[in-house]
């Protein structure tokens, strides 16, 4: 714990613990799409941001942007895509299918297709975090991350 000075007394600021970074980054994209909000922060990660050069190769995400004066690794600003007449996010659901108390692994043969082809699988691979279309171009498995559609 961090000990502020405020006055004559120390007050304890507490750090933030989350168990599951990337199901926390999953979370706060899904609330800030929810909320109709243009962008959105989020403590980075290698992990993570590979994950947001996924998403914004796919389409799903305006742009985004690496800081690296917050914290130990920065934050990834990331700007939400809409539609401009209706309104509707790219993003329509992010699923966290491994999860720290159950490994999701799948081999290059039985990788999942999300929505019939129409959504993407992230996986994380001997050769990088990929999408499931190149995972199968590849022939290699892995931990499937999440689904996007």
């Amino acid at each position: 714990m961090l000990k502020k000075p405020v006055g004559n007394k120390l007050i304890r600021k507490r750090k933030e613990m989350v168990t599951d970074p990337i199901a926390d980054y999953l979370t706060r994209v899904r609330n800030a799409v929810k909320a109709k909000h243009r962008i959105v922060d989020i403590p980075a990660s290698n992990l993570k941001k590979e994950i947001t050069k996924i998403l914004f190769d796919k389409g799903y995400i305006l742009n985004y942007k690496f800081e690296a004066e917050n914290g130990p690794q920065g934050t990834i600003k990331i700007a939400l895509k809409y539609d401009p007449e209706t309104k509707v996010s790219a993003i329509k659901k992010l699923t966290r299918i491994s999860k720290p108390g159950y490994r999701k692994y799948t081999g290059s043969s039985d990788i999942p297709r999300v929505l019939n082809g129409l959504g993407i699988a992230v996986l994380s691979t001997s050769t990088g975090v990929i999408t499931d279309k190149e995972a199968r171009e590849k022939g290699v498995g892995g931990e499937v991350i999440c689904h996007i559609y």
